[in-house]
């Protein structure tokens, strides 16, 4: 960590340049005698990353910056205040630090916060940032964190990690046992100097697969941002042997849609041709597999039983995408040119044969426009295409 980055004068170097093109910045050179033009760009190149994802970071003053990765893997504000809402009590130890993001949160709701870091480099940084940021109830400790929990002479209220999903000899990898650290082999660790553990895993990953390496799980939150799924967050509490609770989180806007159920329960979907309305699920629910609680909680019907999109005669408030169906015809070239007269529509396919690249090649229709094409099977096991607009 070169402090001289920290001054006066190379601060607003970096701020006047956050628009300015990195590879002519570069060129020029460093006009700072103790500061590198490589340590300035990256300074430059990792901020503007943060204006979105972290903006408390961005607009505060004083801020340094790790490199591309340590940003790349932490988590952004949304979802770390979404964290947040999940803990409170006096003390919680994260074994997995990171950038710090999730402890500034947690720090919000809990007396105590103690942020593990390996790196000593990234918990430097960390604790400088805090210091900027004036967050007082956290302690940056640069050490292995799970070596800190062996350690530890007290039980602390919770124990936070977001395994790493990147190893030396693996590469990246997706499977909860080849994440460092490997939570399923030191649980019982864990447990011994804390009776709730909240785990953040990749949103790639398997969610039976995690429930069979994992114990004592009583909740499980899938949490989209803007229809895209950005973490799985387990919830565990120990000698917990009841129901799973399994939350659907899709945060948009200042808004959250949201669905559960008990993870593991069966019900049964009913089943119709499309009618006047057509409901796509959020990518959370997508993602939780919960396609037939879908249909009997709404009181909708399914197109197909793989097809996971739904209908209904009357419109109903749905944590998704919502259309009015216009047209619903067989899957022809001839008749796709035939009502599509701008030769523009939105297009997703949902248990078709064929990609959305593939159908634009053959149909020449582009992207953009109002009308919504949905190319699926319906419960005849025909391919027909729904015209919709969105509501």
């Amino acid at each position: 960590m070169n402090k001289n980055i920290l001054t006066a004068e190379v601060q607003q170097f970096i701020n006047s340049n956050l628009k300015t093109d990195i590879t002519k910045v570069i060129l020029k050179g460093s006009p700072f005698k103790n500061c590198t033009i490589q340590e300035i760009a990256e300074q430059i190149s990792v901020k503007i990353k943060c204006q979105h994802k972290l903006p408390t970071w961005f607009t505060s003053k004083n801020i340094y910056y790790p490199s591309k990765v340590n940003i790349e893997q932490t988590s952004s504000e949304i979802t770390a205040t979404y964290k947040a809402s999940l803990v409170s009590g006096k003390s919680l130890v994260d074994i997995t630090g990171g950038f710090g993001a999730d402890a500034y949160y947690f720090s919000k709701k809990i007396d105590k916060i103690t942020h593990c870091e390996i790196n000593s480099k990234l918990s430097n940084i960390v604790a400088h940032n805090f210091k900027s940021l004036k967050v007082k109830n956290c302690e940056c400790v640069p050490t292995d964190g799970l070596q800190y929990i062996k350690e530890l002479h007290s039980k602390a209220d919770w124990i936070y990690a977001d395994p790493s999903r990147r190893t030396d000899d693996k590469g990246k990898v997706f499977m909860l046992n080849d994440c460092l650290p490997n939570i399923p082999k030191n649980l019982d660790l864990l447990f011994k100097k804390s009776n709730a553990i909240l785990l953040k895993l990749a949103p790639v990953l398997d969610i039976t697969s995690a429930v069979k390496s994992l114990k004592f799980i009583k909740e499980i939150h899938i949490v989209a941002l803007k229809y895209e799924v950005k973490e799985l967050l387990f919830i565990l509490k120990k000698n917990y042997v009841n129901s799973i609770t399994v939350k659907t989180i899709n945060i948009i806007k200042n808004t959250q849609q949201e669905f559960n159920f008990t993870y593991g329960s069966t019900v049964q979907p009913s089943f119709s041709e499309p009618q006047n309305y057509l409901y796509e699920p959020n990518a959370a629910i997508l993602k939780s597999g919960c396609y037939n609680h879908i249909s009997q909680h709404f009181s909708i019907n399914k197109i197909h039983p793989n097809s996971h999109i739904y209908t209904s005669n009357s419109v109903v408030s749905f944590p998704g995408r919502c259309f009015k169906i216009i047209h619903t015809i067989p899957y022809t070239k001839k008749g796709l040119k035939k009502l599509i007269p701008s030769k523009k529509a939105n297009i997703t396919t949902r248990n078709f044969p064929e990609t959305v690249a593939q159908i634009r090649k053959k149909t020449g229709v582009k992207d953009g426009g109002n009308i919504y094409l949905f190319f699926t099977t319906d419960i005849n096991n025909k391919h027909i295409v729904i015209f919709c607009e969105k509501l």
